[in-house]
């Protein structure tokens, strides 16, 4: 049970902010990118203007998501409130750009040895953290270090689990690993993994400090925080706004509403159901993003009858996938296949059947479990994602034709990701994806990974997973990936019927770059660093 009525309060004296908790939370040489430059009419991050920008105003941002038990350790970071603080208030090693690409950050460059184990970063000189600290080398080793080991609980443990050793030269940090990795720049541009001030080789994981565009000024788990200009920021002219209010409103109609009023400039998810009458609200404009993002039911594999994947089989035959991509995305989005690599991806398996609706698969599969129904609870809520709800209630309906009786219990919002998620059987999931088919499946399909919210083992899955990583033949490393998509949609714990766009609103007194981030949504979680005031 959440405490609401006695929040400790946590003081930062040195960043001038209180926060408000209510206890602990529960996701050859190869060079790196040029350093960044700006130009006339062209952002910092390489991405054409419509217009130049205009500094000045507060960002009021209305959130779908925001929990009593978000805490400030990076290792615990989940669902968009935490991320979208995690890149309004710092920095990382390397950065998503709007195009997909890999850019610098506070590193301005990186090189790896032949075999791809050893990594050198030169870190970024003259950065300074909201606090004063100058940014050094130990800070880097330290942040990544917090993630590590056998007493580390972070989610991100999974994968950096492969680094051996981080040594500091001057401002060169050397990361080796125990097998090549070819994607190792982009694990190191995980929201997990910020940079944080250290203090005798070691970061303070509950600070407030960073050396990103905004600094916190106040901070409420699961009802806001409001942030302010760092005026030391070492990108040229970032950001263009004054500060940010973030607002945390769970209710899809009174996010609209919001905006709609004026109450807020920018909401991160529109309801699809009404999307488009929003449409036609004046001075209102939407922004639909397609990406990696997916909405999936995970099923404990280790708990009856979920053991079985005869039973999994079944359950994913009974399932209308174009029906919830039609009525609950209302057409902002794709089929899913049960596995979380999306079509825009590089070793996108083309050639893997699409799942389709069949009753009779499903009667044929629960035959083979030895069953002639099956009666089973789906445990949603609407924080899973938009729609969770109507999509169990419908899902109740199609399975029912296949033999399966699917009881859809609603659960709270608040708390959901803490009490229901990876505790309940058989529950609602949504994931923003990862850039590269390793991160995806290092984060939430490898044994033993923090958020394998399945609890899946599959011996040949986890030999591949390691195998992929470290191959250097791009075919031979597409057949991996191929292969094991086709184990997780076959073998897997986890139904995924669809891929939703990123649906947002905005008033039209804001601006943007003509090209916005599909790594996330929220631009990638950086609106307010790249966005503006028209």
């Amino acid at each position: 049970m959440e405490n609401r009525e006695n929040p400790e309060q946590v003081e930062d004296r040195e960043n001038d902010m209180t926060i408000t908790k209510a206890g602990p939370s529960r996701r050859g040489v190869l060079k790196g990118a040029t350093a960044l430059g700006a130009a006339a009419l062209v952002t910092p991050f390489g991405t054409p203007l419509r217009a130049a920008p205009k500094a000045g105003g507060t960002l009021r941002v209305g959130m779908a998501h925001g929990s009593t038990t978000d805490a400030m350790d990076p290792g615990t970071w989940e669902a968009d409130f935490m991320i979208f603080q995690a890149h309004t208030r710092n920095n990382y090693l390397t950065e998503i750009a709007p195009d997909g690409s890999l850019i610098p950050e506070l590193a301005e460059g990186w090189e790896a040895s032949p075999d791809a184990k050893v990594w050198t970063f030169n870190i970024r000189g003259g950065v300074m953290f909201h606090s004063g600290h100058k940014l050094v080398g130990e800070d880097v080793k330290a942040s990544i270090e917090h993630h590590m080991g056998e007493e580390s609980t972070s989610a991100a443990k999974p994968i950096v689990a492969d680094i051996t050793d981080i040594a500091v030269d001057g401002m060169n940090v050397i990361f080796t690993l125990a097998n090549g990795n070819a994607d190792f720049p982009f694990v190191l541009s995980d929201y997990h993994l910020p940079i944080l001030p250290a203090k005798d080789g070691k970061i303070d994981p509950n600070t407030t400090d960073g050396c990103g565009p905004f600094k916190i000024a106040s901070m409420e788990f699961g009802v806001g925080a409001s942030y302010v200009k760092h005026d030391g920021y070492w990108k040229e002219g970032l950001p263009y706004f004054d500060g940010i209010e973030q607002i945390v409103i769970h209710d899809d109609a009174a996010r609209q509403n919001a905006l709609i009023s004026g109450e807020v400039d920018y909401i991160d998810t529109a309801d699809l159901n009404t999307v488009a009458l929003l449409k036609r609200s004046p001075g209102i404009e939407i922004l639909a993003v397609t990406g990696t993002q997916h909405y999936g039911l995970p099923m404990d594999t280790r708990a009856a009858p979920f053991s079985d994947n005869n039973v999994r089989q079944a359950l994913k035959y009974g399932i209308n996938r174009q029906q919830l991509v039609d009525t609950i995305l209302n057409g902002f989005g794709s089929l899913g296949n049960d596995h979380p690599i999306g079509p825009g991806q590089r070793f996108f398996n083309t050639e893997l059947e699409q799942k389709a609706y069949d009753p009779d698969k499903a009667k044929f599969y629960l035959k083979e479990a030895g069953m002639s129904s099956l009666d089973v609870d789906i445990h949603l809520a609407d924080a899973a994602f938009a729609g969770a709800m109507d999509a169990g209630v419908l899902y109740s309906e199609s399975a029912s034709s296949g033999g399966i009786n699917l009881n859809v219990v609603r659960e709270p919002n608040d708390g959901y990701w803490s009490n229901v998620w990876m505790q309940k059987p058989f529950v609602g999931t949504y994931w923003g994806g990862r850039p590269t088919e390793d991160w995806m499946f290092a984060t939430a399909y490898s044994e033993g990974a923090a958020w394998n919210e399945t609890y899946w083992s599959h011996e040949r899955f986890n030999e591949l997973l390691v195998s992929a990583r470290s191959e250097l033949n791009e075919e031979t490393r597409r057949e991996m990936y191929w292969e094991m998509q086709d184990i997780v949609a076959n073998q897997g714990g986890i139904i995924i019927p669809m891929f939703a766009a990123y649906v947002g609103a905005y008033s039209d007194a804001l601006a943007k770059p003509e090209q916005v981030a599909s790594n996330w949504r929220n631009d990638g979680h950086r609106i307010g660093e790249r966005w503006w005031f028209a």
